[in-house]
């Protein structure tokens, strides 16, 4: 029996400076709001059309304190999460829904896009880092493992050490040079 695939993927720029904050018991929670745009010439009058839709987006735990640190307005992000509704009261009383792409630590992915934080980092090492640190599950021998966890995740240093290993024609296959963990 099927259940189903709840798998949202966008590709889009920040409509405004990430609003993070914390739960408490100290994790962050990010919102977004994310503009995706598609163009097309209308066949009729030749006019060159353009749609704009806005996505609310959540993301939880260590992704979030990083686009806290690196994402600002403009910034050019791929977002891979689920959809979710969930409701709420306003000061009225009455119900409301809201629809939004939830990003988490298991199954969320995070990447930027642009140049190291979008010009606007002041440490390009670090902004290259986190542009490519993203949640995603490995498969190991047959089990997945949670790659957010400190425990399969590689220093920098080590990662730099893995492509050269690699380039000399090392045990690395070239996908891994890509993984900083």
């Amino acid at each position: 029996m099927s259940r189903g695939i709840n798998k949202v993927i966008l590709i889009g720029n920040l409509g405004d400076d990430p609003d993070v904050r914390f739960t408490g018991q100290g994790a962050a929670v990010a919102n977004l709001s994310l503009a995706t745009s598609e163009a097309w010439k209308d066949k009729n009058t030749g006019q060159q059309q353009e749609k704009t839709e806005w996505h609310r987006v959540v993301i939880f735990g260590k992704l979030a304190e990083i686009a806290q640190q690196y994402l600002n307005k403009g910034s050019k992000v791929y977002i891979e999460g689920k959809l979710q509704t969930r409701k709420w009261q306003d000061k009225d009383g009455q119900d409301r829904y809201t629809t939004e792409v939830v990003v988490d630590p298991f199954n969320g992915q995070l990447q930027m896009l642009d140049s190291a934080g979008g010009g606007n980092s002041g440490d390009a090492r670090a902004a290259q880092q986190a542009e490519a640190y993203h949640y995603q599950p490995r498969q190991t021998n047959g089990y997945a493992e949670a790659s957010a966890g400190g425990s399969n995740r590689q220093a920098p240093a080590q990662h730099s050490t893995q492509a050269s290993t690699q380039a000399q024609g090392g045990e690395y296959d070239e996908f891994d040079q890509d993984i900083p963990f």
